[in-house]
């Protein structure tokens, strides 16, 4: 029996890398019959291939990937995070500014909710960020309708269980109070449907308004809705371990030895001079 393994990488991980879909949507793609490889439909995700393959999705050929990349996108109310949707409703993609390349979402924020939503043309990028073991904490400025005490919120820090579906602790603040309605800072490290929204129901508190401020290190700070920044290479780097650019300043940087130390010798002691007589 032959152990060579085939040359390549799975198509769903090549159209992943490439900034198409998630490894499970290329999957469907596939299915669907939307992926020729080589100038022939495939209805299988189980292919391999090479660079020297040509892979065309919907018809527009799949170019080399790009180095992976992150953006910080300030996501308005209105708009539901998918890359299409039955009811017709507007997409994040649909209100990205022109010239951004082929992304996918780092997670969801739902219908009504706003803030900070991260982007990625890298599959790869993508499923590390949304991994739990990752456990970064996600902040969220919350808005209640009514007047909640801090013993209202005590359920929430060790954990609900709503529906058979547990929900880990969270970390909730109440800040203020203002005219009918109370903001809270809630931290939580999953991302479950809705989760915010139906724990809050669970101790009696309506969401009104929530809004995601920060996802581990990446902010928000003053980024205005519907606006997109590009995080620099360095901080991909220094958070998530991804390599430099070719050609970029830091990556040219060879590690510099310390200075040599300069040995100063003592000063040796002064000519005694001749003794004088008593």
């Amino acid at each position: 029996m032959s152990t060579n393994t085939p040359d390549g990488d799975r198509i769903a991980k090549v159209l992943s890398r490439a900034g198409i879909a998630s490894r499970r949507e290329a999957e469907r793609m596939i299915e669907a019959g939307r992926v020729t490889v080589n100038g022939k439909k495939i209805d299988s995700p189980a292919l391999n291939v090479t660079e020297s393959d040509t892979i065309t999705v919907d018809g527009k050929e799949v170019g080399t990937p790009d180095r992976p990349r992150l953006w910080l996108y300030h996501k308005p109310t209105g708009l539901v995070t998918t890359t299409s949707d039955e009811k017709g409703r507007e997409t994040v993609f649909d209100k990205l500014p022109e010239g951004m390349p082929r992304v996918m979402s780092v997670g969801r924020l739902d219908l009504n909710s706003e803030g900070l939503l991260l982007l990625t043309n890298d599959g790869g990028v993508k499923r590390k960020l949304e991994l739990p073991s990752t456990g970064w904490l996600r902040k969220y400025r919350v808005r209640v309708k009514g007047t909640p005490k801090d013993e209202d919120l005590a359920p929430l820090r060790k954990g609900v269980t709503i529906e058979g579906e547990r929900f880990q602790p969270m970390d909730v603040t109440l800040d203020r109070q203002q005219g009918a309605n109370a903001w809270l800072t809630v931290g939580l490290r999953e991302g479950k449907n809705r989760e915010i929204r139906r724990a809050m129901g669970e101790v009696g508190l309506d969401v009104n308004r929530l809004i995601r401020v920060s996802y581990g290190p990446f902010r928000l700070n003053e980024l205005k809705p519907g606006a997109v920044e590009e995080i620099k290479p360095k901080v991909l780097r220094d958070q998530l371990g991804i390599d430099l650019p070719e050609g970029h300043a830091e990556a040219k940087k060879k590690p510099t030895r310390p200075p040599a130390r300069k040995v100063v010798k003592a000063p040796g002691k002064a000519p005694r001079g001749p003794k004088r007589g008593r």
